[in-house]
């Protein structure tokens, strides 16, 4: 049963986080107030344990759930980008996975450096003549 809750909103939440990536204004808004609800939550449950801060942690969690920002708040454009492309979450990749991403970047990286140089070499003979 909760298998089948954390698979139904770990779905919801891959929709939901693809879609919001095309209006990062309204993700990052609906983010904030997920936030700003489940520490508002947070704070009133620690000053008394009244209904109206369970309900704003609940509140405030289902939306950080269901935009992908409950874990992901402090990550920044990598969110929005890896929704953009319907790339796997870091936390779904396997370490193999990241290894390879990461070898691929240095790779690309020789690459541009080689482009770089040859450019100021065909810049330099350029500015000979």
């Amino acid at each position: 049963m909760i298998r089948k809750i954390i698979s139904f909103f770990d779905k919801l939440e891959d929709k939901v986080r693809a879609k919001l990536s095309h209006t990062p204004i309204l993700y990052a808004f609906l983010g904030g107030i997920g936030v700003t609800l489940f520490w508002r939550g947070v704070w009133h449950l620690a000053d008394n344990y009244n209904m109206s801060a369970i309900v704003s942690i609940i509140i405030g969690s289902i939306i950080l759930l269901i935009t992908g920002a409950f874990v992901t708040t402090f990550i920044g454009t990598r969110l929005i980008i890896s929704g953009l492309i319907g790339e796997k979450k870091l936390a779904e990749k396997t370490a193999e996975e990241i290894v390879t991403e990461e070898s691929e970047i240095q790779k690309l990286q020789k690459t541009l450096n080689k482009v770089e140089e040859k450019l100021e070499d065909i810049e330099s003979e350029i500015n000979q003549k």
